[in-house]
């Protein structure tokens, strides 16, 4: 029997679960967020009349409860902690307006890529992910241009504790074949993701290292792969290069 933390606030873990459902599913009946949480319907009541009380939810048309802006807020405040974002806001508006698809802006954090900045494609058809979301490593250009410049030993751990699992057709789930991809990444100095993540989404991206020349962060080009060619990326990657450069040594990279 797993021992219990002396510290666990129960109805605290609940509220947050509740909240990050309504999140997830846009919005939700009382009913439906006790089904969803296994509990019974009046502590589901309680839960949601507290957040709504708190400002974080309030209810629709549909009579159904749904998150409100306050929750973008919080994350906001937490997303502009980040000083790389205001470095590399011009640099990404600069990428926008050459190339007109979706620049990204990573973090690499416990063995994934968490979106932590992005200006989206002004076309119909365009990459869709929303600042805090989290991606595999292994499968993202983001990912795999942190993880070719990695310390060998953070590297040799994080293939010992990763599951290569099959996101799309391309992707790559054999361990040899990663790590003779990250070799040639970090000679060619970015990274490709060639439909591994989803399939008609191509991108490239490039690490920026901080002051310990660590591969902190990640910069990326994405779109359909009917836009975003192979040919494409060749006119980009010099633009891209020089961008990782330079914000690595604004970062203070020796």
């Amino acid at each position: 029997m797993a021992e219990k933390k002396y510290y666990k606030i129960a109805s605290l873990e609940k509220g947050i679960r509740i909240l990050e459902l309504l999140a997830q599913h846009g919005e939700l009946s009382v009913s439906e967020a006790a089904r969803l949480m296994e509990t019974n319907r009046a502590g589901s009541h309680r839960f949601i009349s507290t957040l709504k009380d708190l400002g974080y939810v309030e209810k629709n048309s549909s009579n159904k409860y749904q998150p409100t802006l306050k929750i973008m807020t919080l994350a906001t405040k937490v997303a502009n902690r980040f000083e790389i974002r205001r470095i590399a806001k011009p640099y990404m508006h600069r990428l926008s307006m050459m190339f007109k698809e979706t620049i990204n802006l990573g973090l690499f954090k416990g063995g994934e890529i968490v979106h932590i900045d992005k200006i989206d494609s002004l076309e119909v058809l365009r990459m869709d992910s929303a600042l805090g979301d989290k991606a595999p490593a292994y499968c993202t250009g983001l990912g795999k241009a942190v993880l070719a410049f990695l310390p060998g030993h953070e590297l040799d751990h994080y293939l010992e504790n990763t599951d290569l699992a099959e996101m799309a057709p391309n992707t790559i789930t054999d361990k040899e074949e990663l790590l003779a991809e990250l070799t040639r990444i970090r000679k060619n100095r970015y990274a490709v993701d060639d439909e591994e993540m989803a399939m008609g989404l191509r991108c490239i991206a490039v690490p920026i290292f901080d002051h310990n020349s660590y591969p902190a962060y990640a910069l990326s080009i994405s779109g359909p792969s009917m836009r975003l060619t192979h040919r494409a990326l060749e006119e980009i990657k010099d633009t891209i290069l020089t961008a990782s450069d330079e914000l690595s040594k604004m970062l203070g990279t020796p």
